[in-house]
């Protein structure tokens, strides 16, 4: 091992000869063979047009899809090998999950709805409240803790959706068009959330249209035609 390997992060994500075609007839590729490694501390932005295959790159880095090609490995762990059981408890212990649309539930405080992300990690109740307070506050929305989802903006649904990610204390933050419904002034707020969490060492990978988004990350993947390519980041100054 060179001494500049050994200085390397541990890989979080390694994508090798990865990708996902659909039988037919005729079959579809819906991406194409590709390699990716994703570091401990990386913040990647993956952009391309509409149907471009952010959706299939998504669902197979999320572990929703199962590549037809390629090895997958996450943390180290090749996901191939793994039960459904086991995929799932990967997936929920080691991928925090943004969605565009929140999908908080209405009728639960947002205490309650980042709790309810750890219900099924064997974490004590206790244990479990402590955390929850623990990421609201360190997203910004301790004075919104007993509130319904309803009674917030946007901006602090979001959030709470970021606090619920976090809560698993997951290897990999994964965001699909995390500011898609929101303004541009809140987005430049969650968007420096993202910074703030990056500087402490989260790994966050954001799938988006916005490229206010994405020259806020520090690597940029574009996806075109099913095929993965990485190219340089434009920065914001």
């Amino acid at each position: 091992m060179t001494a500049t390997a050994a200085l390397l992060p541990e890989p979080v994500l390694q994508l090798q000869g990865v990708g996902l075609t659909y039988p037919g007839p005729p079959s579809v590729t819906a991406l194409h063979p590709g390699d990716l490694t994703v570091h401990q501390g990386d913040y990647l932005a993956v952009v391309g047009p509409s149907g471009a295959g952010k959706s299939t790159f998504l669902n197979i880095v999320g572990l929703l899809d199962t590549p037809s090609t390629g090895r997958h490995l996450l943390d180290g762990v090749d996901v191939a090998t793994l039960s459904d059981a086991r995929r799932t408890a990967l997936r929920g212990t080691r991928i925090g999950f943004v969605f565009q649309a929140f999908h908080l539930l209405p009728h639960r405080t947002v205490l309650e709805n980042v709790e309810l992300s750890m219900l099924y990690q064997r974490i004590a109740r206790r244990v479990r409240r402590e955390r929850a307070a623990e990421v609201i506050s360190r997203v910004g929305l301790a004075h919104r803790a007993s509130a319904l989802p309803t009674r917030l903006s946007g901006g602090e649904r979001q959030r709470v959706a970021i606090a619920r990610a976090l809560a698993a204390e997951p290897s990999l933050l994964l965001c699909d068009e995390p500011t898609g419904n929101l303004d541009s002034t809140t987005t430049s707020s969650i968007l420096d959330l993202f910074d703030g969490l990056h500087r402490d060492g989260m790994t966050i990978m954001v799938i988006t249209h916005d490229e206010q988004v994405a020259r806020r990350a520090r690597r940029t993947v574009t996806i075109r035609d099913g095929h993965l390519t990485e190219t340089e980041p434009e920065r914001q100054l």
